[in-house]
């Protein structure tokens, strides 16, 4: 039997653009419980974003949507040995891998300040271009080759 599904708190949704995805963005972004710190980066990512004549909300989501896996590989063993079994990815990990994909790239970058790396990488997902949207494609590249062990996904 399975069980039951976590009951989740609503969300606030966040000051500036009222938007709980913006709201749950700063939350990953933070770090050491510094909120302010995150809440500063991610609002003046989004201000770069809205320098160069985009709506931020709406390339925001957009870069989401790109950067969100379909599958995903899950390792499962079987009979002694591991077989990496591609399986969907659901709606809520999608979102949180997503998050996490943007911000590492972002970090991964040197030599600017966190919000201008930031905006540059949604900027870039927002396009189907970046180290985030390269993640995602290595990740749907290693489900395709693993396809022969879908079966094993029960």
């Amino acid at each position: 039997m399975r069980r039951p599904l976590k009951k989740r708190a609503p969300r606030k949704p966040d000051l500036l653009y009222k938007s709980e995805a913006i709201s749950r963005f700063i939350n990953t972004v933070m770090k050491d419980g510094k909120k302010d710190t995150a809440r500063r980066v991610v609002y003046a990512a989004l201000e770069v974003i809205k320098a160069n004549e985009l709506d931020p909300i709406e390339t925001f989501e957009t870069a989401i949507r790109n950067v969100s896996p379909l599958m995903e590989v899950r390792s499962r063993r079987v009979g002694g040995a591991n077989y990496q079994v591609p399986r969907e990815v659901p709606q809520q990990r999608r979102v949180s891998l997503a998050y996490r994909w943007l911000i590492n790239a972002a970090r991964a970058k040197k030599g600017k300040p966190m919000a201008e790396k930031l905006a540059n990488e949604i900027l870039l997902a927002a396009k189907n271009e970046g180290e985030a949207i390269k993640k995602k494609d290595d990740m749907h590249r290693m489900a395709d080759a693993n396809k022969a062990f879908a079966h094993f996904a029960w």
